[in-house]
């Protein structure tokens, strides 16, 4: 494992994609930072974080027979490993909001950014990006959900500490892909799964409402499955549902 360390970056995904494509990485590079510029979150969305208070990093991961079609257990393998890693922490009320949010007590804590370097049919590796918010007391009004390790516990937190502890958790996640443990990796993560299996209100992307419950994820194309009051299934790609 080799550990880069940054004063700042524009986003720890793009240092390490770029440095992927200028040099040949080994297996589990990791880059962290202390402050992120253009810090990216799903779909072009923007990671707010405070300086030197949270941890801001991304993994390479390198992969010898990851089929395209199973990348949703790669998305399983990373928010379990996260999951597991802050459950060590006592965390309360932890779960994973689909796809790969880590709440607490309904708060942001996590969020994941997984992006695919392809060849073929296959992943050839991953690059990894965590944000997770450890020391950081004050949030922007306009993150009302955002919440902090600190916030929860009342504590200060090691961030090189806390790095190590879920790298250690990754590896175990990522040999259960690497074995095709996917499974296991489906069990754990559904077992988790914020609002699985409890009646919510939801709204679709032209503002229509409606009750239903998550019941799953298609593993083949990584899509949402909410089951209606009607009992029929409909499944939503990312940002095309949301709570209500």
């Amino acid at each position: 494992m080799q550990i880069i360390k940054l004063n700042a970056t524009a986003s720890t995904n793009s240092f390490l994609k770029d440095l992927s494509v200028n040099s040949k990485l080994n297996d589990f590079t990791v880059v962290v930072t202390e402050k992120q510029t253009s810090g990216r979150g799903q779909m072009n969305t923007v990671w707010i974080s405070e300086p030197s208070k949270n941890l801001m990093f991304s993994v390479y991961a390198m992969f010898d027979n990851l089929e395209i079609q199973d990348q949703t257990f790669l998305n399983y393998a990373v928010a379990i490993a996260m999951f597991d890693t802050l459950e060590t922490l006592n965390i309360p009320k932890l779960s994973v909001k689909w796809p790969n949010d880590i709440l607490s007590e309904k708060k942001k804590i996590c969020g994941i950014l997984i992006e695919n370097i392809l060849k073929g049919k296959m992943i050839n590796a991953s690059i990894i990006g965590i944000g997770l918010n450890v020391n950081q007391e004050f949030f922007p009004e306009y993150l009302p959900e955002a919440s902090s390790l600190k916030m929860i516990l009342e504590e200060e937190f090691d961030l090189d500490e806390l790095l190590v502890r879920f790298l250690n958790k990754l590896k175990i996640s990522l040999d259960l892909l690497k074995n095709k443990k996917y499974d296991s990796l489906e069990e754990h993560y559904l077992s988790v799964l914020y609002k699985k299996n409890t009646p919510s209100m939801f709204k679709d992307t032209e503002n229509v409402f409606f009750m239903g419950k998550i019941i799953g994820v298609n593993s083949k194309n990584g899509k949402l499955q909410i089951e209606l009051s009607d009992e029929t299934i409909r499944e939503f790609a990312l940002k095309e549902v949301s709570f209500a």
